[in-house]
């Protein structure tokens, strides 16, 4: 059984695409629900929702032409322990070319690493190179709170930018 519900329709403009759930989203079922996270906050400070949602609102986002989706959809926790669940990269691409968004966002370098299956420091930051048949790809500093060394607010920002002028 899947943690978390994939929240996909035909022609969102973005899809945020996660490693795994964190125990805490697998607890509640709603994605990124960890207090210490960055993304609902960032999702508003830059401007990719009108108001700032709270975990439990992910559904709603669906109206906002917003979606959500993860690699790892049977672990949850730590990468270290959520991945040993195992990664569909094949089935996630398969999903998005189903679902066709405008734009996906990784919300990890690890995340993205997998999908590209490269390492992680080989991944950088923002808009990634057109993939053949599939929609933009960002890759997104990571709004975990185990990630704060790591963190910036510019992918987001570029992101944000992004989906504005489509």
């Amino acid at each position: 059984m899947d943690r978390l519900p994939d929240q996909l329709q035909p022609g969102l403009r973005l899809v945020f695409v996660g490693t795994a759930a964190s125990e805490r989203s697998a607890a509640t079922g709603h994605y990124y629900a960890h207090p210490g996270n960055r993304f609902w906050r960032t999702l508003h400070d830059v401007g990719l929702t009108p108001r700032l949602y709270q975990p439990a609102e992910f559904p709603a986002l669906l109206s906002l032409g917003i979606g959500f989706t993860d690699l790892c959809k049977l672990g949850a926790g730590m990468d270290h322990v959520a991945l040993k669940a195992g990664v569909d990269v094949a089935g996630f691409a398969a999903k998005i070319r189903q679902h066709r968004p405008a734009t996906i966002a990784f919300t990890s370098k690890k995340a993205a690493s997998l999908f590209y299956a490269r390492p992680t420091r080989a991944i950088v930051l923002g808009r990634q190179p057109e993939h053949a048949d599939f929609p933009t790809v960002f890759v997104l500093a990571s709004p975990s709170g185990a990630a704060s060394g790591a963190w910036t607010l510019q992918p987001w920002r570029e992101l944000a930018v992004h989906v504005g002028q489509r």
